[in-house]
């Protein structure tokens, strides 16, 4: 299925009616089963569905890693993860500000990034240009989320319907490639609230940057965790909410 499709349009102005067609992200509806029992229906465009998935997994804290993970299979709109153990009562939903997420009891409780892994503020600030999506400019209904390491390399990209899908997905290709999450920070375009921060907090991502604006529960989040959150990031600046001590500045070196 492809990501985009033209739909027609009437363009109305002051002067009369023009008939018309834009171009529109497509979205669909997956199941996502652990060990064949239904967890979630998740939106989501319709391209990386196991990677997606792995990445809920990780970021929501329904498993700890990679090793608690069997296999995962796609299959007629489903993808069914085989785990090692998975206990269904230990689970309930959480209404968040954007879709439903999944928490498991208080596991988040006490989690810190330890310090060590820093960024160069201009290989932040160059990396914004990973953000642009054509999908996006044409339908101005797309998220990105990219996963960048500390010599400003593009590790992995995703775009989705959902920001939190995107990060989902960059998080489940990155785990399932078996590399180091902790070395990397995330960019990401959408809104920074709790549900946001906390899937990097989950997984161990030093550093979130974002173009949007900071949530004051995320920013609680990040500062619970040891986690650095810079937010309203364009070419010329971000703005730190927690931890500063991880981005280096030429005054710095």
């Amino acid at each position: 299925m492809d990501t985009v499709k033209e739909y027609s349009s009437i363009k109305i102005t002051r002067e009369g009616r023009t008939e018309t067609s834009d171009p529109v992200i497509v979205e669909q509806s997956i199941e996502l089963l652990i060990n064949g029992m239904k967890l979630s229906s998740i939106v989501t465009t319709p391209e990386d569905h196991k990677e997606l998935a792995v990445g809920y997994l990780l970021t929501e804290g329904v498993v700890e890693s990679m090793n608690d993970i069997l296999s995962v299979k796609e299959e007629n709109g489903c993808v069914d993860v085989r785990v090692k153990s998975f206990e269904r009562t230990d689970i309930m939903f959480e209404i968040r500000s954007a879709g439903i997420g999944v928490v498991r009891g208080n596991r988040d409780d006490g989690i810190r990034i330890p310090p060590g892994q820093r960024f160069s503020i201009n290989t932040i600030l160059n990396s914004l240009k990973f953000l642009y999506s054509e999908t996006h400019d044409i339908t101005r209904g797309a998220h990105t989320a990219c996963l960048i390491d500390a010599d400003g390399n593009l590790k992995y990209r995703a775009l989705d319907v959902g920001r939190h899908n995107a990060i989902d997905k960059v998080v489940g290709a990155a785990s399932l490639a078996g590399d180091d999450l902790s070395k990397m920070f995330l960019l990401s375009s959408g809104r920074q609230p709790a549900g946001m921060v906390m899937k990097a907090i989950r997984v161990g991502i030093p550093l979130v940057v974002s173009k949007a604006a900071p949530i004051s529960s995320g920013i609680d989040c990040a500062l619970r965790a040891n986690l650095t959150l810079a937010c309203f990031a364009d070419k010329e600046k971000v703005k730190v909410f927690s931890c500063p001590e991880r981005i280096i500045v030429k005054a710095d070196e």
